[in-house]
């Protein structure tokens, strides 16, 4: 099937990474796999994840990740209709089996599928609890999982800040792609989440470590709080979406 949608989307993404002068420390990209189906399963700092997500694979070998995200986003008037043409997989969060077997039925024709395991972005900027199925899927299709770390993408744009793209500009990003996980090594699901979760973990943690440190005079906010920075801890954020939860 022509991606008629998909490539000139992924130009436009790379136009406004240029534009900004965000400088893509992408590492791992040897583990991009040439063909056949995987899921790439990828930590959630920023609302800008998922186009970032996909560039390993674009610049190995010009492969196309199809992203499970929120159903919502398939109804917006602009949104919905690029991701349908982008092949993109909408999960209902109240009636899930359909996008999962949505996803199993694409990792079995050879698709890439991408998976955010903690379902939203990190307030914190610490790693959230992973749901499990992204182990599922990858043990029902008979496919690999690559890890992967984002980092650095929440000074763009991120959950409960406002936009200021000016501030942004020249910043890093790190992409970290790390070695596959077979799906021999998944099972129990709960067991393979968790392999999982370290896995993104580890990367997540020596991407932190490598990262530049904030310019002299500006806020450490996009910092986590046990790296010193301004962010609200794990343990603040459960209680906020617990408060919030027993409202409704």
């Amino acid at each position: 099937m022509a991606e008629l949608v998909y490539k000139p989307v992924i130009r436009f993404a790379l136009g406004v990474f240029k534009a900004l002068d965000l400088t893509l420390d992408v590492r791992g990209q040897e583990h991009v796999p040439a063909t056949g189906g995987c899921i790439i399963a990828i930590n959630h700092v920023s609302y800008l994840d998922f186009a970032l997500a996909g560039v390993p694979f674009w610049r190995s070998h010009r492969r196309m990740v199809r992203f499970m995200a929120k159903h919502d986003v398939f109804s917006h008037p602009i949104a919905g209709p690029l991701m349908r043409g982008m092949r993109h997989i909408p999960v209902d969060r109240s009636s899930g089996a359909g996008s999962y077997r949505h996803a199993v039925t694409a990792l079995q024709a050879g698709e890439l599928v991408g998976v955010f395991p903690e379902a939203t972005v990190s307030r914190s900027f610490c790693l959230q609890p992973f749901k499990t199925g992204a182990a599922r899927m990858a043990a029902e299709a008979d496919v690999p999982v690559l890890p992967m770390a984002i980092w650095g993408s929440q000074r763009i744009l991120t959950k409960g800040r406002p936009r200021n793209f000016r501030a942004a500009r020249g910043s890093t990003v790190s992409i970290v792609v790390g070695e596959p996980i077979p799906p021999t090594e998944l099972k129990p699901a709960a067991t393979g989440t968790q392999l999982l979760a370290d896995a993104v973990l580890k990367l997540l943690t020596d991407a932190q470590r490598d990262y530049p440190p904030p310019p002299a005079g500006e806020s450490p906010w996009w910092l986590p709080a046990h790296l010193g920075g301004c962010a609200p801890t794990p343990e603040v954020v459960a209680q906020e979406q617990a408060k919030s939860h027993n409202k409704k």
